[in-house]
């Protein structure tokens, strides 16, 4: 699973701008996490299809930036995110974003931008 980090101005019809794109495209969004602060904004998007997104923002001149996702079960009880969080920073793992992407019986399925993919993975094993 990847996503898409796209840097824009934080101003009125960007997150419009990018939906459209991907639209057009027939992409659609899994998950989505945005943020804007002072005159900047990100907008980080999970597609259903990874090769017709970057192909809907390369043809809208949608600069974007591009990672591997780690994936994560976690039980949907208080602490399991605190410690998923403290194994990755134990490990020396930085979390670069963090989306819930679904939710299967009583566990949550996570998936995570991370500064080290392997470390990450063979931590979480």
């Amino acid at each position: 699973m990847r996503d898409l980090v796209i840097h824009v101005t934080h101003r009125t019809g960007e997150i419009a701008r990018v939906a459209n794109a991907m639209a057009k495209k027939d992409v659609n969004i899994k998950s989505l996490a945005g943020m804007g602060m002072g005159n900047q904004g990100i907008i980080r998007v999970i597609p259903d299809d990874i090769e017709a997104a970057r192909s809907a923002l390369k043809d809208a001149n949608i600069r974007f930036e591009e990672s591997e996702l780690v994936t994560a079960l976690l039980e949907n009880k208080a602490g399991e995110l605190a410690e998923v969080a403290s194994k990755l920073a134990n490990a020396g793992v930085n979390v670069q974003a963090f989306y819930v992407v679904g939710l299967e019986g009583e566990l949550v399925e996570v998936a995570m931008a991370v500064d080290d993919v392997k470390t990450a993975k063979k931590t979480l094993e």
